[in-house]
């Protein structure tokens, strides 16, 4: 009997001894530092870039695609990247893997916003319509006739949302069901309305201001119902929303305001390269179009975390901004070119 209770004992000792060695092993585990990569470098924040091979940020010099005369919107469907060439009256199809110019369509006078519902490219034109066209090749579907001044747009799951600002008082945004263009809706936002984003459940409008101080405008997307206006920089444009935040690019001033989506309060304004146009997120970090530059600031913070220059361009004014889940496609204005960074 004395042997038996002994063994157990035995047996008890052992298994808390095994238990600490074990708990011991999972704290250092937990305060280890990452452990680096190969060649000594900390790994890399985006999966996708590891496996693309893609160890650099972005390309210090971009690969160019000429496109249409005076590109400005850039989109990207899945697939390919499409352009608004607004002086040749034209929108350009790119296949984004080795950037082969796949078509070119006549779509509208003076294109300006271009945006993606999943099946179609959806086109806006400065003389007050939109027109829908198939992506897969491109065929002209319908258009539509908004208002003056049509400008970026943005989908919201079920509705094409595109602004129009009348040349004198406050514009609107008009809300078109994108199966087959029935108009909405328009309602009253701010003075010279230009852009709209979504953030998943609400549509946010900039209000360009007219050259003064702009805002932006919150509205419900399920039914237009305002939710806020909320104070930005001068002549506000270009607009992104980073899954938590709204980010403005102020042209008129050379900053981007940080707008938290949730309650409209500004988190921070943030310097960047002159004449700020477009911006974009690529899941990690914000990317902002201007004349001089395209700046890459970081989400979390609004530090800039580089500049980068078409070289071989005759004008670095850059406009639009898209990304393909592995690059940013900036259309290079006066180079007539789509650039792949």
């Amino acid at each position: 009997m004395k042997t038996r209770i002994m063994i157990g004992v035995s047996l008890i000792v052992v298994i808390l001894a095994m238990a600490n060695v074990f708990v011991s092993h999972a704290q250092q585990a937990a305060v280890e530092p990452t452990q680096l990569t190969g060649n000594g470098a900390p790994p890399l924040s985006n999966p996708l870039k590891v496996a693309l091979l893609k160890w650099y940020n972005a390309n210090t010099v971009p690969t160019t695609i000429p496109v249409g005369n005076q590109p400005y919107g850039v989109a990207f469907d899945g697939q390919n990247i499409w352009t608004t060439n607004f002086g040749a009256g034209t929108v350009s199809k790119v296949r984004a893997n080795d950037g082969m110019l796949l078509g070119t369509f006549t779509a509208i006078n003076a294109p300006y916003g271009v945006t993606f519902d999943g099946a179609n490219i959806w086109v806006s034109s400065y003389g007050g319509a939109v027109t829908k066209l198939r992506a897969m090749d491109g065929k002209n579907l319908g258009t539509f006739t908004i208002g003056p001044n049509a400008g970026w747009m943005t989908f919201d799951g079920e509705a094409i949302w595109i602004p129009t600002a009348p040349s004198q008082g406050n514009g609107s945004v008009v809300k078109l069901r994108a199966s087959d263009g029935q108009n909405l809706g328009s309602f009253t936002v701010g003075i010279a309305p230009i852009a709209v984003a979504c953030d998943g459940v609400n549509v946010w409008v900039v209000n360009g201001g007219g050259n003064a101080a702009g805002s932006v405008t919150k509205l419900r997307a399920t039914d237009g119902k305002l939710l806020g206006t909320f104070n930005v920089g001068v002549s506000p444009l270009g607009i992104a929303f980073d899954g938590a935040s709204i980010w403005v690019a102020n042209r008129g001033d050379g900053t981007v305001s940080k707008v938290r989506a949730s309650d409209g309060a500004v988190l921070g304004t943030f310097t960047v390269p002159v004449e700020p146009y477009g911006v974009a997120f690529d899941g990690e970090n914000i990317w902002v179009t201007g004349a001089l530059a395209v700046t890459e600031l970081r989400a979390s913070s609004g530090k800039v975390i580089g500049q980068f220059y078409c070289v071989q361009c005759v004008s670095n004014a850059s406009t639009g901004v898209a990304f393909d889940g592995a690059n940013i496609w900036v259309s290079w204005l006066n180079a007539n070119v789509v650039g792949k960074l």
